[in-house]
């Protein structure tokens, strides 16, 4: 079979995107994903990520990560597909599409996309970290200094020995200003440090809100791949209106054997 792909990143997060509105992807083939996202032999990149047609929203997007089991929400998945879509003309400035965990509504100019993101209903307090649900599940633990952490060794050692074989994504965190901090995050799945995690960075922004390490409800993320935005209101205990802002580029087209 020939493919016919297209490769985005978003701050260094990178997906191979399938416009798969006529079915011709084969669902649930983990080896065939695993072959397109590995770096050496196929594509190369944290996950592949298929527009599908959907009967209530302008698309549906399915999202397998790079071991080729399908995961949970990404949100510079989502964003990036949202580029992806408004390249191919189905949508313009705005849209409202399908994912795993939902209904999603975003707005695109030029390459910035800003992604709403689901509501936080909870925030697991413990004495070293923090942990919630955005979409994807996010240890947040605070550091000092992160650029010489080792996010591999540290980040494995809690994403199997605190959570187990199903896992949590894990976010170190360094704080920059009263509103920036900066992120790195190893990703459950792709089982290394990806540059940018839009899930992880939004957990990280509520996380410190919550904790009044910052009072501002639009917290600047830096990290590796770049910066990103996060804004939110206060709802009761939880969060809501949660929006994740970032650019979307495509890198390159092509065609693979496959």
């Amino acid at each position: 079979m020939k493919l016919t792909f297209y490769k985005y990143q978003g701050t260094g997060n990178d997906f191979v995107m399938v416009d798969n509105r006529q079915g011709v992807f084969p669902k649930n083939d983990t080896k065939l994903v695993s072959f397109l996202c590995d770096r050496k032999f196929g594509i190369g990149a944290d996950g592949l990520i298929l527009l599908e047609n959907d009967e209530k929203s302008d698309f549906k997007m399915v999202y397998y990560n790079a071991d080729g089991n399908e995961s949970s929400m990404c949100g510079n998945g989502g964003r990036c597909l949202v580029a992806f879509a408004n390249y191919l003309g189905i949508v313009k400035e705005e849209t409202s599409f399908l994912a795993v965990d939902g209904l999603h509504h975003a707005t695109i100019s030029e390459e910035m996309v800003s992604l709403q993101m689901q509501n936080v209903d909870k925030i697991d307090t413990k004495p070293k970290y923090f942990f919630l649900d955005t979409g994807s599940p996010h240890h947040v633990q605070m550091v000092e200094n992160l650029d010489n952490l080792n996010v591999f060794k540290e980040g494995a050692k809690l994403r199997y020995g605190v959570y187990g074989e199903k896992g949590s994504n894990i976010n170190f965190v360094e704080q920059l200003s009263d509103n920036s901090f900066h992120v790195r995050t190893y990703e459950r799945g792709v089982e290394n440090e990806t540059l940018s995690c839009g899930t992880g960075v939004t957990a990280v922004a509520i996380s410190m809100f919550d904790s009044g390490k910052t009072i501002s409800n639009e917290i600047v993320i830096n990290t590796p791949g770049g910066e990103l935005k996060v804004s939110f209101e206060k709802n009761g205990s939880g969060y809501k209106n949660i929006s994740l802002i970032g650019p979307a580029k495509q890198v390159f087209k092509g065609t693979i054997e496959c």
